[in-house]
């Protein structure tokens, strides 16, 4: 898994780099921006463990309320064209993804796994890899557990997963995109730019990963005109290492507190 992680990430490398360079919001940010190589670790190690925990929530579930969908719901909804059962699990997976990320917002114990993410001062197509895997394992389980449920054919599955990932370092990425009346239905980098953002106006807004008017429907949508944030992170004592960063939400909170944070608030 490490090695295609590795063919994953230069092949993101050769896509992203020209584009950032070519369209750059920010050219004055660096290729090799501050903490850069913390985040390839989070690229090249991060879907091992999330990867399992994903694999053991879907198998519990399965295992456990599987039988209870009927045998004729699944076979009906995998003969259904390919196309046509990727943009049904698109729709089902952002449901679920949505709800899983705000809870992370709402509920303080889940806060500190995901303030790993929201840790990061500069955007570009790197960041989307830093995820705590307790964060990452949890928020593909909402999205993926109702799709294996209904019995989404495996190749539908597979190119929806691609999708997703390409889709995320798009939306972190350093550059700038222009999608006129499309970024109220479909996510774009401005949309998440907005949910990264240090401003209080922004916080607990964009939860969306794919399809924006998701927050427009629940009230939680916040794109004022074509304007960005000036600065991201968060006030949290995040600590600078990947390993510190993997203890982090395990820590209480008091002894976390003591760690040097990653911005003065």
């Amino acid at each position: 898994m490490i090695y295609f992680n590795l063919k994953a990430l230069l092949i993101a490398v050769l896509i992203f780099v020209p584009l950032e360079y070519l369209f750059a919001l920010r050219p004055d940010q660096k290729i090799l921006r501050k903490a850069f190589f913390n985040d390839v670790l989070y690229a090249m190690f991060n879907s091992v463990p999330a990867t399992l925990g994903l694999a053991a929530i879907v198998t519990l579930v399965m295992s456990t309320i599987g039988n209870l969908v009927p045998p004729f719901i699944g076979n009906a909804v995998s003969s259904q064209p390919i196309w046509l059962q990727v943009a049904e699990i698109i729709v089902i997976g952002d449901i679920g993804f949505y709800a899983a990320h705000r809870t992370f917002h709402a509920v303080p114990f889940l806060w500190r796994f995901h303030a790993i993410h929201h840790s990061i001062e500069e955007l570009d197509w790197l960041a989307a890899h830093r995820n705590h895997p307790v964060d990452l394992a949890l928020s593909k389980a909402a999205s993926l557990v109702p799709v294996y449920l209904l019995g989404f054919s495996s190749p539908a599955i597979a190119l929806f997963v691609l999708i997703f990932h390409a889709h995320g370092l798009l939306l972190h990425a350093n550059i700038k995109l222009n999608i006129g009346p499309l970024r109220w239905i479909i996510a774009s980098p401005q949309f998440h730019r907005w949910h990264h953002a240090q401003e209080r106006a922004a916080y607990d807004k964009n939860f969306a990963g794919q399809l924006a008017f998701i927050d427009a429907l629940f009230g939680t949508m916040h794109l004022p005109g074509n304007t960005v944030p000036e600065r991201y992170g968060v006030d949290d004592p995040i600590p600078p290492t990947y390993v510190e960063q993997l203890a982090y939400p395990l820590i209480p909170k008091g002894k976390a507190n003591e760690i040097p944070a990653t911005r003065d608030a």
